[in-house]
């Protein structure tokens, strides 16, 4: 019995050790696609993303509007200088908000992660369902 509690305790003495805290995620990053750079800073208390360069153009040009936006008032927004992410904080190893796609219009729930190699993993939601893209440091 003494040698069950003894063996709970140091386990749970190795295990509480700090929290993983999350790679920064700042920077300007390039989109898988290579159509768009996103720089991602500090909004106010999390952190956002937005359309800071197009590398492709739109169609409609760099004027581009948010015209599949399903919200009407904001279909005239332009895209560039755009948020992107949303919402982000930190959570554990990961930073976790939103992410929206100008292409569609539709807004994800997102999960975002440094990788060792420098590179930013992106993932967008829905339900169960995830796509990741792996953006890359802009020069």
């Amino acid at each position: 019995m003494k040698f069950a509690a003894l063996a709970l305790a140091a386990t749970a003495a190795l295990t509480a050790g700090p929290a993983l805290a999350a790679a920064p995620i700042t920077g300007s990053w390039v989109t898988e696609e290579r159509d768009a750079v996103i720089a991602v800073g500090q909004c106010g208390r999390s952190y956002c993303g937005k359309i800071s360069r197009f590398l492709k153009p739109p169609p409609e040009g760099a004027g581009q509007r948010d015209v599949n936006n399903p919200d009407p008032a904001k279909r005239s927004r332009r895209i560039l200088g755009m948020p992107v992410l949303t919402s982000f904080t930190e959570d554990g190893d990961l930073w976790r908000g939103r992410i929206y796609d100008p292409k569609s219009g539709k807004d994800y729930r997102s999960v975002v992660r440094r990788l060792s190699s420098g590179k930013l993993e992106v993932k967008g939601c829905l339900g169960p369902f995830c796509q990741t893209q792996v953006w890359t440091k802009a020069n």
